[in-house]
């Protein structure tokens, strides 16, 4: 309801948090610090806040005003710290399980709350980025880090998985289609703005063809192949590939989801399956019993 809606005024408090944030970041001898616009926390909100109204209501020419006043303190107070953003680039309405378990679109009303949105249930458009990420190149932000939608209420855009988590939903269609969406979307947005340095991210569903997917992404242009969950399962893929050595299939990430159940359930995240450390964590057990109920429950319904 509304008494949930921040105000401009503590927008503002806001906004001298996050510059406080950047001086304890370059105190601390960090390089750059990353200003969040994605997987549906406040910033990415506010990229779709057409109808709040304020100073803070993003328009066409001003697509993030809370980041233009986060950056221009930056740039006045701390300028040697570099700005980098991760973006949900296109966004869809959120999802739920239908009576199969597979995930569908709820049957809201959508409009322009949907940053990314085309207007429908599950279309995308990434004009809304392309013009943000001009915006970010004129206000000196440095890099992007291409992402979509939100891991809470959307999971299959941005983390595809054939395993998916205790609280999400079987995928709605085939995993491969979201990870090549993203893929494209970050060579997309470097074709537009190509002085902006982009970052892929999503292709750990790419498993044992990580590395091919990663070299056609530097080669349509984007500037670095990010990846999440294979570095939990398999921190020295990087290594691996550079060194030309034979990728280790016993450690590649199935998308079992185990490192999301975990944390979603009051445990630490890991790679359960996989990891000899987090085998022998007395939380496996705990977690093996949990996703035993989670999966009976989605059998009966």
């Amino acid at each position: 309801g509304p008494s949930a809606v921040m105000t401009d005024d503590d927008l503002d408090q806001l906004v001298q948090d996050y510059l406080r944030g950047a001086h304890l970041a370059a105190e601390a001898g960090f390089d750059f610090v990353d200003i969040k616009h994605c997987h549906g926390y406040l910033l990415h909100e506010l990229l779709g806040a057409k109808a709040r109204g304020g100073r803070y209501q993003p328009s066409a020419a001003n697509p993030a005003p809370f980041l233009r006043s986060v950056i221009s303190l930056m740039r006045r107070e701390i300028p040697e710290l570099i700005a980098g953003v991760r973006l949900s680039a296109y966004d869809v309405v959120p999802f739920r399980p239908d009576p199969n378990s597979i995930g569908e679109p709820t049957p809201h009303a959508v409009g322009d709350g949907i940053f990314g949105g085309d207007g429908s249930l599950d279309g995308i458009t990434l004009d809304p980025a392309a013009n943000l990420v001009a915006t970010l190149i004129e206000m000196g932000v440095s890099a992007i880090c291409v992402t979509a939608g939100s891991p809470y209420y959307n999971p299959h855009l941005q983390r595809p998985a054939y395993f998916p988590p205790s609280d999400g939903y079987l995928p709605p269609n085939d995993p491969l289609i979201d990870a090549a969406r993203m893929c494209r979307a970050a060579v997309e947005l470097k074709k537009r703005e190509p002085s902006m340095i982009v970052v892929a991210s999503g292709i750990s569903y790419f498993q044992e063809y990580l590395p091919q997917v990663a070299a056609g992404l530097i080669e349509a242009g984007v500037d670095s192949a990010g990846f999440g969950r294979m570095a939990l399962s398999y921190p020295h893929i990087a290594a691996d590939v550079l060194s030309g050595n034979e990728i280790d299939r016993t450690h590649l990430c199935r998308t079992f989801s185990d490192c999301t159940t975990a944390p979603r359930n009051q445990l630490i995240s890991g790679c359960y399956p996989l990891d000899e450390f987090y085998k022998n964590r007395p939380e496996r057990p705990v977690l093996v019993q949990l996703k035993r109920e989670v999966n009976a429950a989605r059998r009966a319904d």
